[in-house]
Formats: structure tokens, sequence, C-alpha cells
């Protein structure tokens, strides 16, 4: 596996550089942070900054989106950071949470945000592309550079449709084993339906990760997070139901208590909306426990085709974290030699 971690775009901006810093010193391949610009700091120009400011880790959104970000000022921000990074950066996409759900708006309807996704992958990477019946290309793009890729995040089976047809990878915001197989193989079929090889769809999962012999307490740390991801699986039972719907109800059960979410908490430790949350929820969910419990957990991830995990780092204890990875379980997992 590879391994990245995901910072939030919190001020100050300096403990958000010197966090990414650490992961590249701790020989993480890749460095995510989030895209609400109202929530956080707007993050292009600090991508930019850590372009600069860092030599071999990957960059990018977990994950940004094509409906608070016109697609061709996307694209053409990526491509930009991808020159500035020397080839650099990755995209994570998806249809818009807290970005747009903040201000007001709804995630993108999945055919316009395929549609978005196919002239952005193009775009981006130097090509010419018919856009609002406009012939467009960036012609400064450098054909030296690796192309950059689009890892699509997705729960129902029609956005990770658009991930098999479109995508280089999927975005899994979870650390299920027997989800992910769910997940990857509807991708999967997709991709072959449209004439795609489907081996070649990587497979990233972010979740959460606490190493420390006190369980009980690392549960308390990543409660949030099931209730983050909870906004989505709501999504999902409004629009396919719960009985005899194609999502697993090792996805949708988990929801039923759930009472509100706060948008002022996303992603915060403590987060009242993470109450509903079991300790088996949290345990399924995300890497706890102590070194060993943790590489038996990523092995697991391992097993059923995961190419990446990304370390959720909104937790407390996040030098440890990356010090425990870095000594301990990259050096031992990780697909790149130390």
């Amino acid at each position: 596996m590879d391994f990245g971690v995901t910072v939030l775009p919190d001020p100050p901006f300096s403990r958000w550089l010197e966090l990414i810093q650490l992961a590249e010193k701790h020989g993480f391949g890749y460095a995510w942070t989030y895209d609400s610009h109202v929530l956080w700091q707007e993050s292009i120009p600090m991508l930019a900054v850590a372009a600069r400011e860092t030599s071999s880790i990957k960059l990018g959104h977990f994950v940004t989106n094509p409906a608070t970000r016109d697609p061709t000022v996307l694209a053409s921000s990526y491509a930009t950071l991808h020159d500035l990074s020397d080839g650099r950066m990755v995209m994570g996409v998806g249809r818009g949470d807290s970005a747009v759900r903040y201000i007001g708006r709804q995630p993108m309807k999945v055919a316009e945000f395929e549609a978005a996704l196919a002239m952005i992958r193009e775009f981006m990477n130097g090509r010419e592309v018919n856009w609002n019946d406009k012939d467009l290309q960036l012609k400064w793009v450098r054909e030296e550079l690796p192309p950059i890729p689009v890892w699509v995040a997705g729960y129902g089976p029609k956005a990770l449709a658009v991930a098999g047809r479109v995508g280089d990878g999927v975005i899994i915001q979870l650390a299920d084993p027997e989800i992910i197989t769910w997940i990857m193989d509807t991708a999967r079929r997709a991709a072959e339906e449209a004439g795609r090889d489907p081996s070649q769809l990587k497979c990233i999962v972010g979740a959460p990760a606490h190493i420390s012999d006190d369980l009980a307490d690392a549960r308390e740390q990543v409660r949030w997070f099931p209730a983050m991801v909870s906004n989505h699986v709501m999504d999902l039972i409004e629009r396919y139901g719960t009985d005899g719907s194609s999502v697993p109800k090792a996805l949708t059960d988990y929801v039923q208590a759930r009472k509100f979410y706060d948008y002022n908490d996303h992603s915060r430790v403590g987060a009242a909306h993470g109450e509903f949350v079991t300790d088996e929820i949290c345990d399924r969910f995300c890497v706890l426990g102590n070194v060993e419990q943790a590489k038996a957990k990523l092995r697991e991830l391992e097993d059923v085709g995961v190419d990446q995990f990304n370390i959720y780092l909104m937790t407390h204890g996040q030098e440890e974290t990356l010090q425990a990875f870095g000594d301990d379980i990259i050096p031992e997992l990780s697909s790149v030699p130390a």
C-alpha cells in the first residue's frame, strides 16, 4: 500500500504546513486537504505554498468538487499546481458536501458531475476539450509532466458508476473491508461495461487512525467520522431506500440512530452529532488500537485490494500518529521502499 494523510486547512497555516512536511519526513507518499472554503481557509493557495515547501510528497484535495469551483477554473488550478510542484498533483473529487451544503446549495446532479469530470480530466492534462460549445485547451501545460490522476469519491451505485467510467480510482471514506469490496465491485463493473480495464481502477481509503493502547479513548477521538459519513448514507437512503436496496445494509443500518448533523463541527473531535455512533462502528470504519492492531487492520485492507490508506489526521496526538506510522507501519507495509 501507499500511505497518505489529510490535514484540515485550519488556521494557522503554519501548523497545516508543518504537519504536511512532517508527513513527508516520515515517509508518507501523499498529503491531502479538504476543500470547504467557508468552514476553513481557501485551500488552492495553501497547496501552492506546500508545493514549494515540500520536495517529494504528492498533493491534492480529499476532495474538491466542480460545483463551487467552475470546472474550467478547477482544471486550470490543478494544471498550474502541477507545474509548480513539478508533477506532484493528484485530484480527489466528488459532487460536493460541506462546501456546497454550508452555503445553502446541494451536491451536483450525477449526470452534470460526470460531464464536468470527463472534461476536467482531459483539460487539466493539456488536451483539447469542447465545453459550452467552445474548443478550449491549456496550451501551456508541460507535456513532460505525468498526467494528473482523478480519483472519484462516492458511495452510491450511480456515483460509483461515474468513477468506473471516468475516474482513475475510487475514494472510499471508511475502512470497512466488506463495504470496500462492494464499492469496488460496483465501480469496476461500470468500468468493464464502459470498455475500460477494471483492474486499473485504484482503491483509496480515507479514515482516521489513532494509535493507542487506550481503545476507549481512541473511539472517542473518531466518533465524528462515521457521523460525517452518515451525511452521504442519508442521501443514499433517500434515493435508494433500505428495503431491497442495492446498497448493502452494512453501510445503511448504523444511521438509524442518527438525530442531526451540525456542519459547524464538521470533522471535529467531540462533535455532539457523533454521539449515536457505536464502538463497533468506530472499529469497523477506522484504524484504532496499538501498532500491532493497526497493522492487522491495514493488512485486512490490503487483502481486499486497497492501494492507498489515507489518515484523516483530525484527532489528538497528530505528531505521535505520524511518527508511529513512519517508524513502525510504513516501513513494513508500504509499496515504496523507505
